[in-house]
């Protein structure tokens, strides 16, 4: 009996050390799950840059997606000299408070798939400038190019609020042809009217479907891009060019564009371009009063 009770003593003994290493091999595997999850938030918040053998500047950088990327700083492009310690993003929108050089307003771009918009509201809200598609090209073989159905309308009732206004053309040409048809397609469509910002080239890649566009080398699209920027300011208008860090590190030539201002998109919480940029498009799912649904929101970047 007592050699029964001792074995049934040592089996329970047994379990228990088992139970408990079971639960300090769960916890701490559940421990290093956290912090490779903190480790990941924190490499996504901002860009990382290192020194490469060459002395050059390698930039570590996250697209949309996700995917990782890797670009080597070019020396001679201009860089942005804003002070990303005074940016917070917040849930009511970001806030720059404590550069002595710039400020910020906020804004948002829009395009008929917002539907009708109450422009006051928007205005009330604290919103300075929009954005407005203006046309877009169809991004299948045949590339029709269309116009916005709401782009006058969004444009006379955003000005009749005192809001600034730009427009933008959604491009899928495949060549400088093309871009500068684009580019008079849009004058065509203003028909005079006064902007009070730029009038700007919005090519994109289409990532998961088939597109006119996929064999287009960079070096196309930065011919395009020139294509058209020159036929907008031709008409008394200034150009201004949409990117995103994919396309600064492998699809546009910067050297050739320095003399166009880039309005970049980037939903990380700092921008990761070391270029210079003039608007950010920080939030493709932003929420405004006066609009129904997500919008794109954008801060520009003004020196004091």
């Amino acid at each position: 009996m007592n050699n029964r009770k001792s074995l049934i003593l040592h089996i329970s003994y047994i379990l228990i050390l088992i139970i408990i290493s079971a639960t300090t091999i769960r916890h701490s595997r559940s421990d290093k799950a956290k912090e490779q999850m903190m480790n990941t938030d924190r490499m996504s918040d901002t860009e990382q840059i290192e020194e490469t053998e060459d002395n050059e500047q390698m930039l570590h950088y996250v697209d949309a997606w996700g995917e990782w990327h890797d670009t080597i700083i070019r020396d001679d492009i201009a860089k942005n000299d804003y002070e990303w310690t005074c940016l917070k993003q917040t849930e009511n929108g970001i806030t720059y408070e404590g550069d002595s050089n710039y400020a910020i307003r906020k804004g948002i771009d829009v395009s008929y798939h917002q539907g009708d918009i109450d422009w006051k509201k928007v205005k009330d809200a604290g919103y300075d400038f929009a954005f407005i598609r203006i046309a877009y090209r169809g991004y299948g073989e045949e590339g029709q190019l269309n116009a916005d159905r709401r782009a006058l309308a969004n444009i006379e009732e955003t000005q009749a609020t005192g809001m600034d206004v730009g427009v933008y053309v959604f491009s899928q040409a495949v060549n400088e042809e093309e871009a500068d048809e684009e580019a008079r397609f849009v004058i065509d469509q203003l028909q005079g009217r006064t902007l009070e910002l730029p009038i700007v080239y919005d090519p994109e890649l289409i990532r998961d479907d088939e597109a006119r566009t996929d064999s287009v080398t960079g070096e196309q699209f930065t011919a395009n891009t020139i294509a058209f920027c020159e036929r907008v300011k031709a008409a008394g208008y200034q150009p201004m060019i949409y990117s995103n860090m994919v396309w600064e590190a492998d699809l546009y030539d910067l050297g050739k564009l320095q003399s166009y201002p880039v309005w970049y998109a980037d939903y990380e919480q700092i921008p990761q371009t070391p270029y210079a940029f003039r608007f950010w498009q920080y939030s493709e799912k932003g929420t405004v009063d006066g609009i129904s649904g997500d919008v794109d929101l954008d801060v520009e970047f003004i020196r004091r």
